[in-house]
């Protein structure tokens, strides 16, 4: 089996779909969310780290 021959299928199934975009999800809402939990987990780690 071929790399070609095992990406094709995968390639065709990309591009019937219409895109992945749902109409409510906003871009800077989800970057946002993200940079929020991100700063969260870095704050909850540097409280446990006490020994510097």
């Amino acid at each position: 089996m071929s790399l070609y021959s095992t990406a094709q299928p995968l390639v065709s199934l990309a591009e019937a779909g219409e895109g992945g975009n749902h109409a409510s999800l906003s871009p800077f809402v989800t970057g946002g969310g993200a940079l929020i939990a991100l700063l969260l987990l870095l704050w909850i780690v540097t409280r446990f780290n006490r020994d510097r």
